[in-house]
Parts: C-alpha cells; structure tokens; sequence
C-alpha cells in the first residue's frame, strides 16, 4: 500500500510539473493586424523580425545611418556590458521605438553583446503584451531599455536617452552600479 501512494504521489508530481512547463512556453515572433495601425508585433521578438517587412523599412534606415559614440562603445566593453542582461519594451507603432530601437541593436551588435541575454517584448498601444511582462517591470512608456544584474534591476532608459545617446545613458548605469552590486551581494 505505501509503494502504491508513493507511486501516485510521484507520477502526480510529474504530472503537475509537465504541466508547468508547457504553460511557461512563451510564444516568439507573434504579428497582429490591427485596424488602427496595421501590422504590429507583439509579446517576445527575435532580431530578425526586424529586418522583415513592414518593419525594415524604418529599422534598417535608422541602424545603418546611426553614427556611434565610440568612447562610448569602449567604455561599455570595459564595463563588460555583456554580463548585464537588457530587456526591452518596445512598441512597432511607436516613433520614438522607430528611432531608439534599431540604434540600441546597433549598438549591442557593436559591443558583441550575447543575444543569449537579450530580451525584446513588443506591446500594443495601451504598452500590454500578451505574457503581461510589463506588469512586473512597470512599464509606462516606450521604448523602456533595462539593465539587469545578478536578476536585480541597475537602471532604465525610459523613452528617449537623458543624454541623447544610448550608449552613453548605459555607460552611465553600468559606472553607477559597479559598486552597489558588490555591495549587495555581500549584505
């Protein structure tokens, strides 16, 4: 009798945890058609929905023109920006993503960023995606660039760079918090 509930209690945890997984699948690449503003991405993207139409036409203008800042650029090697992982909310609709996004990409593809570490999610006009992702980060305006460290959030670039470049609000978030992460790890 106890190997027989032992083994209900088993294959029900297998069970329960199967399930678990499958509904954590989070679907990539989704593409809505809405009324208002056409074709419109939404929830987790690849880079290479970009280079798609309708989208390329202003993703590959504003990525190929965008003049780096390179000190820039070698202080976010320095910093080892590719030990920080970014999320960013973005909406296809929204100018200010037309112009900040492409150039973001740019700029990770400049500093060998792992894509491994980056996660794009597109939202809808009300900034909503279909995982609810921007509910957990707070998400008011787009396009939101954050820096994550350890799964603890170091920064934001919310809407447009304070600075007028990028790369410099990140060189900015990564000097600031080189410090207070070790503090925190050994609080």
């Amino acid at each position: 009798m106890k190997k027989f509930i032992t083994r209900i209690v088993a294959a029900s945890s297998l069970l329960f945890a199967a399930q678990q997984l499958s509904a954590q699948k989070v679907v990539i690449n989704r593409e809505v058609d809405s009324q208002k503003d056409g074709k419109m991405l939404l929830g987790h993207q690849s880079k290479g929905q970009f280079l798609k139409a309708p989208y390329a036409d202003w993703y590959v203008k504003e990525h190929d023109e965008y003049a780096l800042d390179q000190k820039a650029i070698s202080e976010l090697k320095k910093e080892r920006i590719g030990s920080y992982d970014i999320i960013v909310f973005m909406g296809t609709w929204c100018e200010d993503s037309h112009r900040d996004f492409p150039r973001l990409m740019k700029i990770l593809e400049e500093v060998s960023y792992p894509d491994s570490k980056l996660t794009i999610i597109a939202v809808n006009r009300k900034k909503e995606s279909p995982s609810g992702d921007e509910g957990l980060y707070n998400i008011q305006k787009v396009p939101t660039i954050i820096l994550k460290r350890y799964t603890k959030e170091v920064g934001r670039i919310v809407e447009m760079p304070t600075s007028g470049y990028i790369e410099r609000d990140m060189v900015e978030i990564l000097k600031k918090n080189d410090s207070s992460v070790i503090k925190e790890i050994f609080k």
